[in-house]
C-alpha cells in the first residue's frame, strides 16, 4: 500500500464525519458514467473490458448514496446517441447494462425504473430490463433510475406527445390544448415524474458538459465534474462532490 493510499483512510473519515455533521444531503443525485472507453484505452485493454469495470462501479456508488442519506439516484447508462455505435460494440454493451439492471435487481436493495425511451432499445434488452425493474417494485430503498436509452431532447419531446395525447384523449381540441399548455404540464409527463429534480449532477472523465442529460430537471441542479474516468472514482471522489454541494449556496434561481 502506497503512500497516498494510507492519508486518504483518515481523509475519506474525516470528510465523511464532516458530511455527516452538516447534514443535509442532496435528495437526488444524476451521475453521468463517463470514460469507461477512454479508461479502457489507457489500459491497453478491450472497450468491453472497460464498459464492465464501470458497470461493476455502481453497486459501490449506490452504497455511498445510501450511507449519505441520498433518496434518489439516476444513472446515464446509455444514450440515444449511443444507438448508434458499431453493432459489435453496441451489442456487447446491451449484454453488460442489462446483466447489471438485473444484479441491482437480485440484490433487493433497491427500487429501479427505468427512464428512456424502451421504443429505441432492442426488444431482447427492453424486455430485460423491464422484468428486472418489475421486480424490485416493493423494495423500500434507494430509488434507482436507470437512464437506458435516454436523451434529454428525446424525454422532453415524449413528455410534449404525452400532453397532446392526454388532452386530445380528454375530447379537448389541440388548439384547446394548446392554449390552456403550461410550464408545470412538462414535469408531470416526464420519465422521472413524482420524483425531486436532482440537487447534483456528477459527470467523470473531465468533461465538462451535460450532454442533455435531465435537461428539463437540471435547471437548478449543482454541477460536479471529477477528472477521474468512472471505472476508478472512488469514494473520497463522490465525498469531495458532496463537500462542494454543501458548500454552495443554492438560489434556485433567485
Amino acid at each position: 500500500m502506497g503512500l497516498r493510499s494510507l492519508l486518504y483512510g483518515p481523509y475519506e473519515r474525516q470528510l465523511s464525519r464532516t458530511l455527516r455533521e452538516q447534514g443535509n444531503p442532496p435528495r437526488h443525485i444524476g451521475v453521468i458514467l463517463d470514460g469507461n472507453r477512454r479508461w479502457a484505452r489507457q489500459s491497453g485493454a478491450p472497450t468491453a473490458h472497460g464498459h464492465q469495470r464501470g458497470a461493476d462501479k455502481i453497486t459501490e456508488v449506490l452504497g455511498w448514496s445510501e450511507d449519505a442519506g441520498v433518496e434518489v439516484v439516476t444513472l446515464w447508462m446509455l444514450s440515444t446517441d449511443n444507438l448508434a455505435r458499431e453493432s459489435d460494440e453496441l451489442n456487447a454493451l446491451l449484454e453488460i447494462i442489462c446483466c447489471t439492471v438485473e444484479r441491482l435487481a437480485d440484490d433487493g436493495r433497491w427500487r429501479l425504473q427505468h427512464v428512456g425511451s424502451t421504443d429505441m432499445l432492442p426488444d431482447d434488452a427492453a424486455r430485460r430490463i423491464a422484468a428486472a425493474v418489475e421486480r424490485t417494485a416493493d423494495a423500500d430503498g434507494l430509488h434507482v433510475n436507470v437512464a437506458v436509452g435516454y436523451g434529454g431532447r428525446h424525454e422532453i419531446a415524449d413528455a410534449v406527445r404525452s400532453i397532446l395525447r392526454a388532452g386530445v384523449d380528454a375530447g379537448h381540441s389541440l388548439e384547446e390544448v394548446a392554449e390552456s399548455f403550461a410550464v408545470e404540464h412538462i414535469a408531470e409527463h416526464l420519465y422521472t415524474k413524482g420524483q425531486p429534480d436532482p440537487d447534483l449532477v456528477i459527470r467523470t472523465s473531465g468533461e465538462q458538459r451535460l450532454s442533455g442529460f435531465l435537461m428539463w430537471q437540471s435547471a437548478h441542479s449543482e454541477f460536479y465534474f471529477c477528472d477521474a474516468y468512472w471505472p476508478d472514482f472512488r469514494r473520497v471522489d463522490f465525498l469531495r462532490a458532496l463537500r462542494a454541494f454543501s458548500q454552495r449556496e443554492r438560489r434556485h434561481g433567485r
